[in-house]
């Protein structure tokens, strides 16, 4: 738009004083166009996707150090104009809604069928996230095959070729003439390919390749992921696809990438385990379909992932008799108990600061247990080097494991065999009380089941009849009942 001043005076009449008001005229110039504002520089968290005009060492929201990326805002289109008054949804009663049927989908694995909750629901988004070379991959190509005799599968790569993939499912023993495969990172391909294809399972890996044309940002930035993200999880509402999405880990071990992609998909799951070690652990941290903490056992095999349907009797296999510092564990993996074998080494510290190390259980319990045994029982812990271990790469998370955990740390310390038929359930108390245990029974018969002879117990868990699960029950009210118990076995 061009403004133009222009002084107008009255012409034919005398003495007529000139008009001191300028008469604006405004003239359209549609060859000209106006000048557009340069790209917005942002600074976005990887982890929670917090947005700041500046740097930040530390994030605001979440707390996380050095996650600001910088990206570049691009100018958007003006919004749609709101819906009228009339256009928008009305409330009804609960009632009135009908209960959705959700068909499973058994992906041939029962172990991964138990995380899901009993198998793939239809319509359902699956995040699937673990660290690189952990075994998402093999696992993937294994449900493919699997889930390819009766459904139609479509297996997209953004990190590996066809070739590649080929090459392992050669050498899996897969067949691939069931598999629909796609190497593309453009998710509005994806999308048009799945519509000609129309697959029932779609599986993308990863969703940190991808990205959308709209978007300005790098593949693997918070936008990039979480437009990708949602736009697979609409077509699959809309369609009744199932999706398997892969995630990467950052180094703390969770999901990189915005926080609010593990609220946008129906179930997460964990890859978990030692690269160096042959066992791998699925576990449940979400899951609208089915209970959480439920957790699927696998082996690493040289043709692939090999169920473990009795986790119990894998970790106890190689179990030495007669040693000290060994107590057996029963923890709960959702609905699922499983008895691993807590071991301890305490020796005479050669440092002034004596060392601690844990694996498999948390470093601050670990702490804990220690400051109470020392407090109650008199036990010198400050002059030895104290390192736990739980076979197998458990992770021992909840409370139940102070027990085994400290009668572990007195059988090292005092050099007295724990005998290999006796289990300890409890949790610790600051004063050395033996606390409640929850789904008591069903570790019980677990212990029976794998010949356990003698239980140890917490004394408010003791009541009504134990004698169905074929093993003796012996209440303890604290840490020295528990050694009074074990003191009174080795005389016998």
């Amino acid at each position: 738009m061009t403004i133009l001043f222009k002084k107008s005076l009255k012409r034919g009449c005398e003495g007529s004083a000139p008009n001191p008001s300028p008469v604006l005229k405004i003239k359209d110039r549609k060859d000209r166009k106006m000048p557009q504002k340069p790209p917005k520089t942002l600074f976005v968290c990887s982890e929670c996707g917090y947005t700041s005009p500046k740097w930040m060492g530390k994030c605001s929201a979440c707390g996380r150090w050095n996650s600001f990326e910088e990206h570049t805002e691009v100018a958007t289109p003006k919004s749609a104009p709101r819906r009228s008054p009339a256009a928008l949804s009305q409330a009804v009663l609960l009632d009135s809604y009908s209960i959705p049927d959700h068909f499973r989908s058994s992906t041939g694995m029962g172990e991964f069928d138990r995380v899901l909750g009993g198998g793939l629901v239809d319509g359902s988004v699956v995040l699937l996230s673990g660290e690189p070379g952990i075994g998402k991959s093999t696992l993937l190509l294994q449900i493919s095959a699997s889930l390819s005799r009766g459904k139609k599968v479509l297996y997209v790569s953004g990190e590996e070729s066809g070739g590649q993939l080929k090459l392992r499912a050669g050498r899996l023993g897969i067949p691939g003439d069931g598999i629909y495969l796609l190497t593309e990172t453009n998710v509005d391909s994806i999308l048009s390919e799945a519509d000609r294809i129309k697959p029932d399972i779609l599986i993308v890996d990863s969703i940190q390749t991808m990205f959308i044309d709209s978007s300005a940002s790098s593949p693997g930035s918070v936008t990039q992921v979480r437009e990708s993200a949602v736009s697979f999880i609409t077509r699959s509402k809309s369609s009744g696809m199932s999706t398997i999405l892969v995630g990467h880990v950052n180094k703390e071990g969770g999901i990189a990438g915005p926080k609010v992609l593990e609220h946008m998909v129906d179930a997460v799951l964990c890859f978990e385990g030692d690269r160096n070690q042959s066992y791998r652990i699925i576990r449940a941290v979400k899951n609208r379909f089915g209970s959480t903490n439920e957790i699927g056992v696998f082996e690493m095999t040289d043709s692939g992932l090999v169920e473990v349907p009795n986790p119990s009797e894998m970790l106890l296999a190689d179990r030495p008799g007669d040693t000290p510092g060994n107590c057996a564990v029963c923890t709960l993996e959702g609905t699922r108990p499983i008895i691993a074998e807590v071991q301890a080494l305490v020796t005479p510290t050669a440092f002034p600061s004596p060392r601690r190390t844990a694996n498999g259980v948390d470093y601050g319990r670990m702490y804990l247990i220690l400051a109470v045994l020392e407090k109650r029982l008199g036990l010198r812990f400050s002059a030895h080097d104290v390192y736990l271990n739980v076979i197998g790469g458990l992770q021992l998370e909840e409370p139940a494991a102070d027990l085994p955990t400290a009668l572990a740390l007195i059988s090292s310390l005092t050099d007295k065999i724990i005998p290999d038929d006796i289990i300890a359930i409890g949790e610790l108390g600051l004063s050395g009380e033996c606390r409640a245990t929850s789904n008591l029974d069903a570790r019980l018969r677990e212990a029976a089941r794998l010949g356990f002879t003698k239980a140890l117990i917490p004394h408010r868990n003791f009541g009504g009849r134990r004698g169905d699960f074929e093993l003796e029950v012996v209440p303890v009210k604290t840490i020295y009942d528990a050694l009074k118990v074990l003191a009174d076995m080795q005389r016998k």
